[in-house]
């Protein structure tokens, strides 16, 4: 029995972002044509049920092939396979402020036989000029498919990138409601990144952007992943789940930018990664704040004096001067080993934030101590080592600011 079919045959790539986000979420087939069905996508294009699963289907077998390529964005932006169409670079590029437009043009124009050009502009965060028309396909894809959930990535913050840790994914699937086939994506991409960068010379940050052609906020974000794996700070306690990733990573900013060997030195093997162990010798002198009488009532004086008047829990800082000046103090000095270097925030918090918290100290009331408690070092006569003194502070200070809030 013979049967006519039309055939259309054609090299463009069609691809329907809802449908790949549905496949990056880690929906089946099936939950993907029912949630484009109750969005109303057959009324729009008057397709029946089996003609829907076939192009989703199709979609899905098209993202799997450009998976592969997805780990490894470079060959993704030099690639022939796809061809995706203008009208989609346009609809990107439109997206642009006039402003980042006018200065891809002019980029444009002075690079035009560039095969693959990009510009960092908000918003959208990151655009995309190819000679091979994959601006749309590149951006998309490349957003999305390195995107993270926060409520998963603060399940595995801090913990060893490792085959142990993807065996708990399942219970961190149930946890947190994000599918299984999307954590393990998402924990597959915190690996490979890792991965390629931990033996870099070179910023973090910077490294993960041209490595995997990210925007500035996403790879600062990755570089937090990646310096507390390394570091495995502790972030799972009881006492820590009511700070989120933001905190974390805003945190891992601060002590990238001043406490590691890159801090000092630009052009150090996992410059970004390792804390300046010399550094965190040093920190062994600061102990003298508290184990010297003179020097810590002298302080004391100084915090005190400069704190009259202006809080309305002066009493409470006067009384616990010692105690907290003594816990910063201790945290600093204990930094050498690896267990007190992983338990930082832990250490934070019991023995300087919650006291605080204990006593109702404000935001306002917090920053207005530590500040004079900072800046009052520096008149200390008998004190010698205001570098590292500020060098630990500036870090602990911005720390404790993100950190204290409910």
């Amino acid at each position: 029995m013979s049967v006519e079919l039309d055939v259309f045959v054609g090299n463009t790539t069609i691809m329907d972002e809802e449908v790949y986000q549905l496949w990056l979420d880690g929906h089946t087939v099936n939950d993907a044509v029912k949630v484009r069905m109750e969005g109303g996508v057959m009324d729009e294009c008057e397709a029946s049920k089996d003609v829907l699963l076939s192009d989703t289907m199709d979609q899905y077998r098209t993202f799997q092939m450009c998976e592969r390529l997805l780990h490894s964005p470079a060959k993704l932006a030099n690639q022939l396979l796809f061809q995706i169409p203008p009208h989609r670079q346009i609809m990107l590029i439109e997206r642009c402020s006039r402003d980042a437009l006018i200065q891809l043009t002019h980029l444009f124009q002075r690079s035009h036989n560039s095969l693959f050009l990009y510009l960092f502009v908000k918003p959208p965060p990151l655009c995309y000029v190819s000679s091979h028309g994959n601006l749309f396909f590149v951006s998309l894809s490349l957003f999305r498919y390195y995107a993270f959930d926060d409520t998963f990535v603060r399940e595995v913050l801090g913990k060893k990138l490792s085959k142990g840790t993807k065996k708990d994914l399942d219970d961190i699937s149930a946890k947190t409601n994000v599918t299984l086939k999307s954590c393990r994506r998402q924990f597959d991409n915190f690996k490979r990144v890792f991965k390629v960068v931990e033996e870099l010379k070179g910023p973090l940050v910077e490294n993960i952007r041209q490595h995997f052609l990210l925007s500035d906020k996403l790879a600062r974000d990755y570089a937090a992943i990646v310096f507390f794996a390394n570091n495995r700070f502790e972030t799972g306690k009881r006492k820590l789940q009511y700070l989120s990733f933001q905190d974390f990573a805003f945190c891992a900013g601060q002590l990238i930018s001043n406490w590691t060997v890159g801090a000092v030195d630009n052009m150090v093997e996992d410059m970004d990664v390792d804390l300046d162990k010399e550094f965190l010798q040093e920190l062994k002198e600061l102990k003298i704040l508290i184990t010297d009488k003179d020097l810590l009532d002298q302080h004391k004086s100084l915090v005190c004096t400069a704190l009259r008047g202006k809080t309305k829990v002066f009493i409470e800082m006067e009384n616990n001067f010692k105690n907290l000046s003594r816990g910063l103090i201790n945290i600093a000095a204990k930094l050498t080993n690896t267990k007190d270097v992983r338990d930082f925030f832990i250490d934070l918090v019991e023995k300087f934030i919650e006291p605080c918290r204990s006593d109702r100290w404000t935001a306002a009331d917090m920053k207005l101590y530590l500040t004079h408690y900072t800046n009052s070092a520096h008149i200390l006569d008998t004190f010698k080592h205001q570098v590292v003194w500020d060098r630990y502070m500036g870090v602990v200070k911005s720390c404790i600011f993100k950190m204290y809030h409910d």
